[in-house]
């Protein structure tokens, strides 16, 4: 049995589990790249340890002296940057938006973050997270007084960690016979380096952008142009409805798809309830990219997807049936 050496060590290596309902649904292998089982609990401890590595080698950051690292997040990023920074002796200043789930806010403040909330704002308003955290790092001295600015939009250490780590991976789990990988987008860095890395071993290999309601990146996709789609989505950390992310520029992204909130939803409570795996919106949402892309390109063939990260730090909104019904969406017989 392997050692890992501390949280640094412990983000690899994490399996793919063949979802049976929707595998049986189209006659297709569909695998989920357990991502919630990493050290902070889902696939964002790989774009914050591969930012991380990236100041250590450019010597922004040294382990054991004074460090701070800043970063604006929907709060999986905040938390596996914290994490690592912790382990390394770090301080983490984390800017999230007020509207996400209080689970994850809770979670931060727990591991030591200095949590800042603010409103949420759109991209192009000074005031968006994103902004803040960036003047924050500035105001704080930046890179030269040890002050890191993750950047996690548009940090290629974001892609490269995927590029180096999941996207290998997934091609030596599935022995080289995967035909599509779907991935929804928050900063793009999971799609974009798991689509180099795959591509680069076969460049027929589909990649499928999954895109929620109200975001713009499955027109960017199509037209090149980002433009958001009608209506809007209670997921967490993913689509861009102002800009497509620096990750995503230049990535080998043959489609995409706009997934409603139900249809996630529904891949949500059922693989929880059918199959024991609890997995937030955006993996909902991502296996109903898959199962489409499975149905679309016929039986027999594998379709990989990420399984982003736990329902437990979604518990008061995506198994809260008051928040539910609110938002006009189904709610599961057993929390009815």
């Amino acid at each position: 049995m392997a050692i890992a050496d501390g949280f640094w060590g412990a983000v690899l290596d994490t399996p793919l589990i063949r979802l049976h309902r929707a595998s049986e649904a189209t006659g297709c292998e569909i695998l989920g790249k357990a991502e919630f089982m990493n050290p902070g609990g889902s696939v964002k401890d790989r774009a914050a340890l591969g930012i991380l590595q990236d100041a250590v080698a450019r010597g922004v950051l040294t382990p054991g002296k004074p460090g701070t690292v800043v970063e604006g997040t929907a709060g999986n990023t905040g938390i596996g940057l914290a994490l690592a920074a912790n382990a390394r002796g770090w301080k983490s200043v984390i800017v999230v938006p007020e509207t996400q789930s209080r689970e994850k806010l809770d979670f931060l403040r727990m591991i030591g973050a200095d949590l800042r909330l603010v409103p949420p704002k759109p991209y192009a308003d000074p005031g968006n997270y994103v902004h803040v955290s960036r003047r924050l790092a500035e105001e704080m001295g930046g890179e030269a007084a040890g002050v890191l600015y993750a950047n996690q939009f548009d940090n290629p250490a974001n892609g490269r960690a995927h590029e180096q780590t999941t996207g290998p991976e997934i091609w030596n789990q599935t022995g080289g016979k995967v035909d599509a990988f779907t991935c929804a987008c928050g900063t793009g860095g999971t799609l974009a380096g798991v689509a180099r890395a795959l591509k680069a071993k076969n460049d027929k290999v589909r990649i499928v952008l999954a895109d929620p309601e109200g975001s713009g990146l499955d027109a960017w996709v199509k037209t090149g142009t980002v433009k958001a789609s009608p209506g809007s989505s209670v997921t967490e950390g993913i689509g861009q409805a102002a800009r497509a992310p620096g990750n995503l520029q230049g990535a080998p992204i043959d489609d995409s798809v706009t997934i409603p909130d139900a249809e996630a939803l529904e891949q949500v409570f059922s693989l929880l309830i059918d199959e024991g795996i609890s997995v937030g919106g955006s993996a909902g949402l991502n296996v109903a990219a898959a199962i489409r892309v499975a149905k679309a390109m016929g039986p027999g063939h594998t379709v990989v997807t990420v399984l982003c990260d736990g329902g437990a730090r979604y518990q008061s909104k995506l198994f809260n049936p008051a928040f539910l019904r609110e938002k006009g969406l189904p709610v599961p017989s057993w929390l009815a």
